[in-house]
């Protein structure tokens, strides 16, 4: 990750990101929320990414040092909070619910009234205890090993090569890789690349490719069945993340 810098923007409040944009890595003081109200975001940490489409916001801890990039225009919604209501040291994805989704709309909107904003803020956070966490989140491998694996498959997500063929090119067996995924990247290979895949579908329908032509580029068997895999993940069909 480039080198860091505090962040000296307000970290409440409504920014536009254009497609492809991005918001080089750096750290608030405050816990953070942030919500794409439109287009899809990711945050990336040195631990890896998580994806926010609309039903998504990610809570981000003080203090962690992290980037955003944005597919597809992007309404970036941050709310900075200086209490963690969440108890959560490390960032995690959660769901949105339409309520939940009204609060963040209205409360990092221009609001004159402090009273108003103060009810809104407690109701906003009653919500945030009660939204659950969800896994959109890809871990960045440390064993060089791994690492070589996981570049092929983020350059080709429709590489449908076992653990065994992919081990063969990166010098490792399928055994050691297996267990390095475990361990490093705290999944199963399955579940790992199952990740790459849906972070890749959610990017490239951010960018307007239809539903069946990202189903192919990412690899999956049949356009159902990729369908059927994004309703599991993100609670909608995959037409619905469509910019």
């Amino acid at each position: 990750m480039p080198q860091t810098r505090q962040a000296d923007q307000a970290t409440t409040g409504i920014l536009p990101i254009p497609a492809g944009g991005a918001i080089d890595a750096h750290w608030h003081d405050e816990h953070q929320i942030v919500y794409a109200g439109q287009g899809v975001l990711a945050v990336t940490t040195d631990a890896g990414s998580w994806i926010a489409p609309a039903n998504r916001a990610i809570w981000i801890p003080a203090g962690t040092v992290h980037e955003h990039r944005a597919y597809g225009y992007t309404a970036l919604h941050t709310i900075g909070l200086t209490e963690n209501p969440l108890a959560l040291e490390l960032p995690s994805a959660l769901v949105v619910s339409p309520l939940l989704r009204e609060l963040i709309l209205t409360y990092t909107a221009p609001m004159d009234e402090p009273a108003e904003r103060s009810r809104l803020y407690a109701v906003l956070l009653d919500q945030l205890r009660r939204s659950p966490q969800r896994p959109t989140y890809l871990p960045t491998p440390s064993d060089p090993r791994l690492a070589a694996l996981c570049e092929l498959l983020h350059n080709d997500p429709a590489d449908n090569r076992t653990l065994t063929e992919l081990g063969a090119h990166v010098g490792a067996s399928e055994r050691t890789l297996s267990r390095l995924c475990r361990s490093d990247l705290g999944m199963t290979f399955p579940q790992w690349r199952t990740q790459l895949r849906l972070h890749t579908a959610l990017r490239l329908l951010a960018a307007g490719e239809s539903v069946t032509r990202v189903a192919h580029q990412c690899g999956w068997a049949s356009t159902s069945a990729f369908i059927d895999t994004f309703r599991r993940s993100f609670g909608h069909t995959p037409g619905a993340s469509k910019a």
